[in-house]
């Protein structure tokens, strides 16, 4: 594919308006090589000349050389830069050296692990391993299987939900791989982060623990996307020193990434055409045009409705060749997705992040981002699914119509120049640490020296024992179920239980969702998408945790409307920004869902709204709140503009841009506004964090308040908007149908915040 010609093409269609808003033309870039300072061992080295590749690039050697003198080594480096190598080539020289060593591979999704499989397998059978010594070991593996793996692999793939409630567990039966366990390699580190990430971090601290039980205490192997604080991640998720190998030395083809904003429909309000539309024409055109393309996603919701325009604006000879692609889906509907999408059968496919990490998809063309995706190290890893190794390849982000996607169209300079996101977790949240310590005591019962992989936790373990989950004898503790499993009540990818999704006309199980978004997403009422079939919830039956739809053909689709409440706890640290007051602390939300909108499909139109009667959910979390100035107020009064709707601009427009400053998605977070609020008798702002304990998010918007307010300030004023729109100040998620908002009034508030 020539992508600069099909930009042209795009931009000479008759319906073309001028969306493509900038194009970063990215040069292509040579190969450095290196040498290890040890030679690898002849049958390693023989083979890799064998497979072609004799020549390693200057960070592979970086990192071998540092794993070679026992380091644990972080490799955070572009997609396609080679970093699965750095840990096969330690993998295979420890085979060779020590007959019984093994290893165990981490990866986020079971995707991930067969594509591992089998370029391990490619690469090492039957010359050094047999195809019998490397497994996966998931949710998938056959039982028959499974003894087997136990007894005889190697090196196993696996991912953190298997390793938390499969293998941990059951170390006993694990033995053989716990005594002689030589390497932990965790791939796509940089997705460990926010609630997820926290969770893995514990596990991680489990497996420790366990090693060290049988005597062993193994190297652990990084590989991330590029972000700005690798070492510092590592180090939190494993609880060990690291090194960062950040520069690459792999070659990169040309790329062609562009900015497409999708035009205005009412410029007057500043509405714009629905990025979903945009998406599917956009892939609709490469379809056309033969060319391997991927679209990316932000929901699982979207995936399905991106996939059914797309359907539509294809013959049926093309439709075909397309597909969505998400979690939820039944492991046999993924595999055979992957099958035909990694053969070729496919041309298209739209996704969720699941294959936004490091599949080798093989010859793929294009990628298409619909939003931006919450940080600059996951946008260029989906934009880098596309033009692998030194082929040519194609970009687009497409935005949507909010503060943060309009502030990259206005700057592309800052996407294309930024350096990378912080990853944050936060595994000392209560709501995710206690309960690990429960799975650790059944796994073996805690006691002195335990410090070392949990650290003090002496109060912790006494507040469980008054809950009645622990008793302490001979100063160990126990559970106090101990024929109780808790790993297999400890949800790893939410802070909450999950529900269930029945097909009513079926009976059988559809999928399952957080319970953090069931009230928003599977109310009844709701449309819920599954593989491009839309369903009707007719009940959600709490107590049970599950909702019955039934197949409902419809031209629309339906979006909740929430009211949020906030209480202040106990404020941690506070200090002066610019004479203005800014705290930072415990607080508990109440989220209610009241009602949701129907809205037409590709037009976006409401076309109705009903009301719920679902009950309020509570709970704990950190937020980051500050005073306003009383000049602000003065200035407003004066001009006779809306305080609480200049206030309420402030909290969206600033919730929008946070994603800037911290690793997280917008759904990550939350805010309030209000003018007089009952626990400080002040006007105030909040943001927190959207997780029970929070994860860091409201503390990394603490510390960076001052640029937050600065940047919040220049969107609203850079926004061609008359009074404010989804591009500066209104939320699609507000609770109060974004009334009242006034965008002078936020602009004046931020600049004596600034002042």
């Amino acid at each position: 594919m020539d992508a600069n010609t099909f930009i042209e093409f795009l931009a000479n269609l008759p319906d073309y308006r001028q969306q493509i808003v900038h194009t970063r033309y990215i040069p292509p870039q040579g190969a450095l090589p290196g040498s290890l300072d040890r030679p690898l061992s002849p049958r390693l080295k023989a083979l890799l000349d064998l497979r072609g590749m004799s020549s390693l690039y200057s960070h592979q050697v970086e990192a071998i050389d540092a794993v070679f003198c026992g380091k644990h080594v972080m490799v955070a480096t572009p997609s396609a830069s080679g970093k699965t190598l750095c840990y096969q080539v330690a993998t295979l020289e420890a085979v060779l050296n020590d007959r019984d060593s093994c290893s165990i591979y981490l990866f986020p999704t079971k995707a991930l692990a067969q594509d591992q499989l089998r370029s391990l397998r490619e690469l090492a059978c039957p010359e050094i391993l047999s195809e019998r010594d490397i497994a996966t070991f998931d949710g998938d593996t056959p039982q028959s299987e499974r003894s087997r793996i136990k007894k005889h692999a190697r090196v196993v793939m696996t991912n953190p939900d298997m390793l938390h409630f499969g293998i941990l567990p059951n170390h006993k039966s694990w033995s053989r791989l716990f005594r002689n366990l030589k390497y932990v390699v965790i791939d796509e580190a940089h997705v460990y982060r926010g609630v997820f990430g926290s969770h893995v971090a514990n596990i991680l601290r489990r497996l420790r623990r366990i090693c060290a039980l049988y005597g062993t205490c193994p190297q652990f192997i990084c590989a991330s996307a590029t972000i700005a604080n690798p070492g510092e991640h590592a180090a939190r998720l494993i609880g060990l020193p690291f090194v960062s190998i950040v520069t690459s030395g792999s070659p990169q083809g040309e790329k062609y990434f562009s900015l497409w904003n999708p035009p205005f429909i009412d410029k007057a309000r500043s509405a714009r055409r629905s990025p979903n539309s945009e998406a599917a024409f956009l892939l609709s055109q490469l379809i056309r045009h033969d060319v391997r393309s991927l679209v990316f996603a932000r929901t699982r919701k979207l995936t399905e409705l991106i996939y059914i325009y797309a359907r539509e604006q294809l013959p049926h000879s093309l439709a075909c060749l397309i597909n969505p692609y998400r979690a939820g889906y039944l492991p046999e509907e993924r595999r055979e997705i992957e099958r035909k999408f990694f053969s070729g059968e496919l041309l298209g496919l739209v996704a969720t992040t699941a294959l936004e990490l490091g599949i080798n998809i093989g010859d793929l063309e294009a990628t298409i981002l619909t939003g931006y995706p919450g940080s600059i190290a996951s946008a260029w890893q989906q934009a880098g699914r596309s033009g692998r190794s030194a082929e040519s390849s194609l970009s687009f982000l497409i935005a949507q119509d909010n503060p943060l996607d309009q502030y990259i169209m206005r700057h592309p300079d800052f996407f294309f120049s930024k350096n990378f996101d912080n990853v944050l977790i936060n595994p000392d949240n209560p709501y995710i640490r206690n309960p690990h310590l429960l799975c650790a005591a059944w796994e073996k019962p805690l006691g002195p020296g335990d410090e070392q992989f949990f650290g003090e936790s002496e109060q912790v373990l006494a507040t469980l024992e008054d809950e009645g989950m622990l008793r302490k004898r001979r100063e160990k503790w126990y559970p106090s179920f101990p024929l109780t499993y808790p790993a297999q009540d400890v949800n790893i990818r939410a802070t909450r239980e999950s529900y269930s999704i029945i097909d009513a006309s079926r009976s059988c199980l559809l999928e399952k969702v957080e319970a953090s978004v069931a009230f928003s997403q599977i109310h009844p009422g709701a449309i819920y998408l599954h593989q491009g079939e839309s369903y009707i919830v007719t009940d959600l039956d709490l107590s049970r945790r599950t909702a019955l739809a039934r197949p409902s053909p419809t031209d629309y689709y339906t979006q909740s409307m929430e009211l949020t409440d906030i209480g202040i706890v106990h404020p941690d640290r506070e200090k002066i920004c610019h004479s203005v007051k800014v705290y930072y602390g415990d607080v508990e939300v109440t989220n209610h869902v009241i009602s949701f909108k129907k809205k037409r499909q590709l037009s976006e139109e409401v076309i109705g709204e009903e009301a719920l009667d679902l009950p309020p959910q509570t709970f704990p979390t950190k937020a980051l709140w500050f005073d306003l100035p009383q000049k602000a107020v003065d200035r407003i009064t004066v001009a006779g503009l809306d305080y609480h709707g200049g206030l309420h601009a402030c909290e969206h427009a600033a919730i929008g841009i946070l994603p800037l400053f911290a690793l997280c998605d917008r759904n990550d977070i939350g805010g309030v506004s209000t003018p007089f609020h009952p626990d400080t008798g002040r006007a105030q702002i909040f943001i927190y964090d959207a997780h029970p304990g929070g994860i860091g998010i409201a503390e990394k918007g603490f510390e960076e308040v001052i640029d937050i307010w600065q940047t919040t300030l220049g969107v609203i004023r850079e926004c061609p908007c008359t009074n404010g729109c989804p591009s500066c100040v209104q939320s699609p998620k507000c609770g109060n149908n974004n009334q009242p908002l006034d965008k002078k009034a936020a602009v004046i508030i931020l600049e004596e915040l600034m002042s």
